[in-house]
């Protein structure tokens, strides 16, 4: 298991040398000090990206560890940002990039201003994902009466829907008003990016068949050996294929908010980039780890923590519309409900133990 985390060493020892090179002692220091930061602050990222990286087979973990990789670092934390002032200022990316190189603080407050609009996008994207679970009546609940209430009103028929798009309203006329239109069309936007994704690895992951012996009709159809029946999905590359643009719009989500905070620590783009980027190497290595190590079976609320805390996280893009959350506050309370789950998980697991545990024989009296 220990070899997962052989590349974000390798990236870790490469990218502060070339850190410390170029830019001395004080820019390796900020290098690391964003890639520690990235990682305490994304450990809720890690356990839900795990959530659904194992719904997913080994190709696919492997383009999660490589390309993803590649997108998390230079994608998300070095050119979404770029794109992101480019639209938002109505300016080209030359001179966005321009703009980053030679004037960093111009390009930090574009940034910036951009945040109503990213915000409302992942938080609605985020809350979805929150509500979607809840209202999903989960077989193990962990905050039993707050879940249980939660599972009846999710009997209702796209009602996870209606509460975000009321929710959005609501905050689009109170957190957001000056930028009320922006944060209703982001929010919108989201919203249908989550219910794209979603439904289209759904649809992928609920054709699968089974296959019995060499008796299947489909050309998919492949015996493991013996006549015993195999279960393969029809649409394996599309449904991973939709299910990796999912963890991958869901990393972005939880990325921008640290990007644009990480302007607080210095103003060089590929600075934040690297930093974040080694920071986002680990979470992936630790996000696969999670799933090979059985993790998520072994401490079973350990995946309602992190629902409560992306559920939290959503809130919080909302209200830093507005007001300035500080992202040591958003950590902690990720770290907090992640924390107070695997307690509780490990109360769980040894009150298990001690029911199944057999009485100790009594000693024989002469």
């Amino acid at each position: 298991m220990l070899a997962l985390f052989r590349l974000p060493i390798a990236v870790t020892i490469i990218g502060i040398a070339a850190a410390g090179i170029i830019g001395g002692p004080s820019i390796a220091g900020i290098v690391a000090i964003l890639a520690v930061l990235e990682v305490s602050l994304s450990f809720d990222n890690a356990v839900i990206n795990a959530t659904v990286l194992q719904k997913m087979s080994p190709y696919w973990q492997r383009i999660f560890l490589t390309v993803g990789i590649l997108i998390a670092v230079f994608g998300m934390r070095l050119l979404f940002p770029l794109l992101v002032v480019t639209i938002a200022g109505h300016i080209s990316p030359i001179h966005a990039l321009d703009l980053a190189l030679n004037h960093p603080h111009e390009y930090a407050l574009k940034l910036t201003q951009a945040h109503p609009a990213i915000g409302a996008f992942g938080g609605i994207f985020l809350l979805m994902i929150f509500l979607d679970f809840l209202f999903g009546d989960q077989e193990i609940k962990w905050l039993v009466p707050i879940e249980r209430q939660l599972a009846k009103i999710g009997k209702l028929d796209q009602a996870s829907v209606i509460i975000a798009l009321v929710f959005l309203i609501i905050s689009a006329t109170t957190f957001a008003r000056q930028d009320a239109i922006k944060v209703l069309l982001s929010g919108a936007a989201g919203l249908a990016t989550y219910l794209a994704v979603n439904s289209l690895s759904t649809l992928f992951e609920a054709e699968e068949e089974e296959v019995v012996g060499g008796d299947g009709a489909a050309g998919e159809e492949k015996s493991l050996g013996g006549d015993s029946p195999v279960k393969v999905p029809a649409n394996l590359a599309r449904m991973g294929l939709f299910t990796f643009l999912y963890l991958e719009v869901l990393d972005a989500s939880f990325s921008f908010d640290g990007v644009v905070g990480a302007f607080a620590i210095t103003d060089m783009i590929f600075v934040i980039a690297l930093g974040l980027g080694i920071g986002a190497c680990y979470i992936r290595a630790l996000t696969v780890y999670l799933v090979r190590k059985g993790t998520l079976a072994e401490y079973v609320y350990l995946e309602h923590g992190a629902h409560w805390a992306i559920g939290a996280l959503a809130v919080l893009l909302f209200i830093t519309i507005r007001h300035n959350v500080p992202e040591l506050v958003t950590g902690l309370i990720g770290v907090g409900f992640i924390g107070a789950a695997l307690v509780s998980s490990i109360v769980r697991n040894r009150r298990a133990e001690q029911v199944e545990a057999p009485p100790m024989p009594e000693p024989l009296r002469t």
